[in-house]
């Protein structure tokens, strides 16, 4: 949370090079750090305490990824 990259960022950083490398469709980097805590405080909102609350978790986290990009680009 200081600012600096771990090395799965860093990993990620060199694949989107490569990508880009291979395609012109533009690619923009999101941070997601807080998105699973956010996700995972959404659902416990909605009591959701059955099977499948990885998966779950993590589709939520992809939509508060997802609304968060969104929502920024109304600004833009």
């Amino acid at each position: 949370m200081d600012g600096s990259l771990s090395k799965q960022a860093e990993k990620v950083e060199a694949f989107v090079q490569k990508l880009c490398g291979q395609t012109k469709v533009p690619v923009e980097f999101r941070d997601e750090r807080l998105s699973t805590v956010s996700a995972k405080r959404l659902m416990q909102a909605a009591y959701a305490k059955k099977p499948g609350k990885k998966a779950r978790d993590d589709a939520a986290a992809a939509a508060i990824i997802l609304q968060g990009y969104l929502d920024e680009e109304r600004f833009l």
